[in-house]
């Protein structure tokens, strides 16, 4: 079924929306979850609710890409359970993805704002727009989607130990490019 169909259908209020959401997006949405929670049981409730947070947003909302405003419920669903379940502890998951982007990100200042936020998100999202597809593809696979590097390596078809080399280049790239930019890492 087309996005345009289901979002249709959640705009009826039909139940039959987060069926056909569940059979083309359940387990892109699942995938997004475990691979942040390492957890099943928890991918499972995110996924649940994130269904629940589609039947509440539509309407009024009206998302033009489904796939990724999907994803995108999922990712903050799971990065709120995480933090609950896990505000002391550090173990797989997010921490390491963190650990990882720590030399290129900048140190979070006791009074920054959310213009401070906005202004670092469009920079990175203009080093983003300045990559090749495909090294756009791979850092988002890495440090949004949280795909393992094993898993993503499978996917695109590479070597786990050429994928690493690239996602340090890339870590670099960005902390260059953030670095040029004024931010202090």
């Amino acid at each position: 079924m087309e996005d345009s169909a289901i979002i249709e259908l959640y705009w009826q209020r039909s139940e039959q929306a987060i069926a056909e959401t569940q059979t083309k997006y359940g387990a892109f949405c699942y995938s997004v979850a475990l691979n942040l929670l390492r957890i099943p049981e928890d991918a499972e409730e995110c996924v649940s609710d994130t269904y629940h947070a589609a039947w509440n947003a539509m309407p009024p909302q009206r998302p033009e890409k489904l796939r990724a405003w999907l994803g995108r419920v999922t990712r903050n669903l799971s990065l709120s359970l995480w933090n609950r379940n896990h505000r002391a502890k550090r173990s797989g998951g997010i921490p390491e993805l963190l650990d990882e982007l720590e030399d290129c990100l900048p140190a979070p200042e006791t009074a920054e704002t959310a213009l401070e936020a906005r202004e670092l998100a469009r920079a990175i999202d203009a080093w983003l727009s300045s990559l090749r597809r495909e090294d756009r593809v791979l850092f988002l696979g890495r440090y949004w989607n949280g795909l393992s590097i094993q898993e993503l390596a499978f996917r695109r078809g590479m070597k786990p130990e050429k994928l690493s080399l690239r996602l340090f280049r890339l870590r670099q790239s960005l902390r260059g490019f953030l670095e040029k930019e004024g931010y202090v890492l």
